[in-house]
């Protein structure tokens, strides 16, 4: 059984994506993002699941994506920001190398944009992206072996305290 070396959660726009794929180059390991997964398995954009399908049927579909990703990925793993609210997600967590990237609202939202492509932020990205930060906040520290700052850094910033947090795990 293969498991992640690292795991990436944190909210939108705390840059999951980017740093995993830095983090992956950098370590020589394959990097998957568990959101692509659900796109490539259901054949299309998770804003079009959330319109199509709602949210509940999205996040069964994270549930099990989450949960193929952790039992056969031996790179770096990043989740999609809501996946941490399924307690079932939370417990797979757990014994994991999970690095949250915490970031605070304003580089939050200058970075998520208008968020046109991220259904559950897109109606009111700067009110949404503060309850959500505040709501999932706790859950990201729970399932956490480390944490790492991202506001005002750049990706490669983020990516070089990573890797010497994972150095020292």
């Amino acid at each position: 059984m293969s498991r992640p070396v690292a795991v990436l959660v944190g909210p939108p726009g705390a840059g999951k994506t980017t740093v995993g794929e830095l983090l992956a180059e950098r370590l020589g390991v394959a990097f998957r993002d568990a959101d692509h997964d659900i796109e490539a398995a259901v054949g299309k954009p998770i804003s079009e699941i959330f319109v199509d399908d709602g949210e509940e049927a999205f996040r069964a579909l994270e549930v099990e994506a989450v949960a193929a990703a952790l039992a056969g990925h031996d790179g770096i793993l990043a989740l999609g920001g809501g996946a941490v609210l399924s307690p079932v997600t939370r417990a797979r967590l757990d014994g994991h190398r999970v690095v949250y990237l915490g970031v605070g609202l304003s580089d939050a939202v200058t970075r998520v944009g208008l968020a046109r492509d991220r259904p559950v932020i897109a109606l009111n990205p700067r009110a949404t992206l503060r309850h959500l930060l505040d709501q999932r906040r706790p859950l990201y520290t729970e399932v956490a072996v480390v944490t790492v700052a991202t506001d005002g850094r750049t990706p490669e910033e983020v990516t070089d305290e990573v890797v010497k947090h994972l150095e020292g795990l």
